[in-house]
Order: C-alpha cells, then sequence, then structure tokens
C-alpha cells in the first residue's frame, strides 16, 4: 500500500438536506509515485497474462465457439445484474427464452435481458468499423439499453447525472462512498476518455484494471454504474486483443469476493493503494480464466458424449438431431420453442422432445401436463455454477 500518494481530493456538497464530503478522483495514471509492475505484483500479471492465453486457445480449438460464447454472455448478464440486488437466476432466463412470445415473467429477468442487448449492441459498434469505438458515447448508448423499461427507467437512461448520487446507506450522510457532484462530471469523463485512448507504459491488463475503478469511481449514472463498468471491462479485452472472442468475464470473481472487492476499490480512494487492487483484479482475471477453460472442456466432453447418446439412441430423428444441436445455446426448450427454431409441426416438434427425453438427454422439468418445458440438466448443471442466489444475494447490492 502506497500511503503518500494523492488519489484525489474531496469536495463538500449538500444533498438531500446534508452536507457531505463527495471524492473527486485525481486522473489515471496513478502518480506520486506511479504504479509499478514489478515484484510479486509482476508474477501476478504474468500468471494472468498466461492464464488468458490458455483461454484464448481453448476458444481456437473448439469446433464451434458460438455456444461456449453465448452461454457465458448469458451467465455474465445474470450474474452481473445479481450483484445489483436482481434475484433472477440462469435458469430463470433460460426458461423464459424457451417461452416463446411471453413477456417476460417479472422485472428481474428484464433487466437481465438488457445487459444481453447492451453487451450485445457495444460489441457489434466495437467490430464495426463504422461503428463507434469505445467511449463515453458508447457507454452512454449501452446504457440507455440497459434500463430500458426497467425499474430503473426514470433514472434518465443513456445520460450523465445531473444530481448527486451516493453509495450504501439509506441517505447520504450513512454513505459509505459518495461520488463527484455532477458540475464536475464533465472534465472527469474528458480525461477518463483521454486515458482510454491514449498510450501507456503500463501493461494493457492493468490498465482495464484502472480503468473499471476509475469509473466506478466517478459513477457517471444515477443507476447501472457497476453492470457499465464490468461491460467496459470486456469491452477493453477484446479492444486490446487480450483475447479475440469476449470468453473472460470477472462477474463472479467479484460476486465471490464482494466485500474484498468493495474493500479494495475503497482502498483505492481512501490510502491510494492502487497496488492492491491490481493485485486483486489479476488473481481474478487468472482464476476465471483458468475456470473457464477447465468449464469449456468439461461442457465439450458433455455435449459430445450425449451427442452419441442421442444418436445412438433408436427413435432419434433428423428433427431431434437439430434440436439437440440447439440445446448448449438454449437448454431448456418447449414444444412451441422447437417449433419456431426447427420450422416443424407441433407433433414432429413433439417427437423430437420426445426422443431426447428418452436418450436420457433431456429432462421434463414443471410436471404439468400443459405448457411444459425440458432441460438439459447436466449441461445446466455445469453452466450455472455461482449463479444461483445466496442469502447474502438478497440484501441487494450497489448501482
Amino acid at each position: 500500500m502506497t500511503k503518500d500518494r494523492k488519489t484525489g481530493s474531496y469536495e463538500r456538497t449538500t444533498v438531500g438536506g446534508e452536507e457531505v464530503s463527495a471524492f473527486v478522483p485525481a486522473p489515471l495514471p496513478p502518480a506520486r509515485p506511479r504504479l509499478v509492475v514489478d515484484g510479486a505484483l509482476s508474477d501476478r500479471l504474468q500468471a494472468a497474462e498466461q492464464a488468458l492465453a490458455r483461454l484464448q486457445l481453448a476458444g481456437e480449438i473448439l469446433p464451434s465457439s458460438e455456444w461456449f460464447i453465448d452461454a457465458f454472455a448469458r451467465k455474465e448478464a445474470v450474474l452481473s445484474s445479481q450483484i445489483e440486488g436482481t434475484q433472477a437466476t440462469l435458469v430463470d432466463l433460460l426458461a423464459f427464452e424457451a417461452e416463446m412470445g411471453s413477456d417476460p415473467a417479472d422485472a428481474d429477468v428484464e433487466e437481465v435481458l438488457n445487459y444481453l442487448d447492451a453487451l450485445d449492441f457495444a460489441r457489434r459498434q466495437v467490430a464495426d468499423p463504422s461503428g463507434l469505438p469505445i467511449s463515453m458515447r458508447l457507454l452512454n448508448q449501452s446504457h440507455a439499453r440497459l434500463m430500458r423499461g426497467t425499474r430503473g427507467a426514470d433514472k434518465t437512461p443513456g445520460e450523465i447525472r445531473r444530481s448527486q448520487n451516493w453509495v450504501g446507506g439509506s441517505r447520504p450522510g450513512q454513505a459509505s462512498f459518495v461520488p463527484p457532484p455532477p458540475h464536475l462530471l464533465g472534465d472527469l469523463l474528458s480525461a477518463f476518455e483521454k486515458y482510454l485512448h491514449a498510450g501507456d507504459k503500463l501493461p494493457p491488463l492493468v490498465r482495464v484494471g484502472l480503468l473499471h475503478v476509475q469509473f466506478e469511481t466517478i459513477h457517471p449514472y444515477l443507476d447501472g454504474n457497476g453492470r457499465i463498468g464490468r461491460l467496459l471491462a470486456t469491452l477493453l479485452l477484446e479492444e486490446w486483443r487480450l483475447l479475440t472472442q469476449p470468453l473472460l468475464y470477472l462477474s463472479l470473481f467479484f460476486k465471490r469476493r464482494g466485500g474484498e472487492y468493495y474493500d479494495r476499490l475503497g482502498a483505492v480512494r481512501t490510502a491510494g493503494d492502487w497496488e492492491g487492487w491490481t493485485d486483486f483484479f489479476l488473481e481474478g482475471v487468472a482464476t476465471i480464466a483458468d475456470e473457464a477453460v477447465a468449464s469449456a472442456r468439461e461442457l465439450f466432453a458433455l455435449i459430445a458424449e450425449d451427442r452419441a447418446r442421442a444418436l445412438e439412441y433408436a427413435g432419434t430423428s433428423v428433427a431431434a438431431v437439430r434440436l439437440f444441436e440447439l440445446l448448449p445455446r438454449h437448454p431448456i426448450v418447449s414444444v412451441a420453442f422447437a417449433v419456431e427454431r426447427l420450422s416443424v409441426t407441433k407433433p414432429t416438434a413433439g417427437r423430437a422432445i420426445d426422443a431426447l427425453e428418452q436418450a436420457g438427454v433431456l429432462v421434463e422439468r414443471t410436471g404439468k401436463k400443459r405448457d411444459r418445458s425440458w432441460v438439459y440438466q447436466s449441461y445446466l448443471d455445469l453452466l450455472r455454477v455461482g449463479t444461483e442466489l445466496e442469502e447474502q444475494d438478497r440484501r441487494g447490492g450497489h448501482a
């Protein structure tokens, strides 16, 4: 920890009738003294970079990585939303997607769907030569999609806040953190963008971590800051060619280590401890990258085994084989889903589902005679690790 590094200043401001001290971060990169990646921190960086290289290779050698990308994007959407207090699980999301043409079951599922829409929009923009680069304009437009129609729709979606916010506590005087006053956001975000596009001697992976903290500290929106800040990290990993596909998402690590995550953010602001944050961030990258590699191997082996089982079953039809190939992206299915995706009749769809059920691939999940759905249970059990709600999730999160 670097106790003599000044990472910002405080400005007294009044919000809700209470006078509070709002933190105004200094521009990146950390200075006086500058952040140096050496010793144990250098070893941590090397481990994280090697883990990313293994993940990159795993993505390249998979016969088809699209299902893996889709599956992990959905898992990230659920986890990133859960950190903010959303109660939807991965099963809730997949069950909704299997119910063709239905409205979202509740606002929590809608929030997860909005995150997927924001992530997809941002990635398409960055990949398109005529699209938006990673910038506040891109993040604003992604934020508009994230907050559309949800409980945050009244909190100026897509717009930089014009009022003071705070994090933690029922009122400003009890807040654990008060971000910068709104009249300073223009200059702060301008400096943020400048660093985003400027050259720097610090390794790109370290810079991703710095930019995440800076964004969370500026807290430019009335709601949705955490989700956009995590989305930013995902975009930067791909933009700076640390990965060529979006295979790494850090929300699972941040959820597991939630208390330490917020402590590390706070220590940067109060004690200038960029080193402690960077060590934590790089540990998260290495941990999640290695877990993603192991998960990819397990899921691919399971799919190969179950594909063989389905093909060996005497009652398997062409429609059943086609339905099986959809399962890694859509592990919960209904008859309506199969009719829509396979362009077959209802009886043909029903027989395809029945064949996969008889082959031991699908399991009926509702116990009902009508409006039934089936789950690729063994696959979903592997994929959903970490996404089920625990007691601490039900207490809510940070904006």
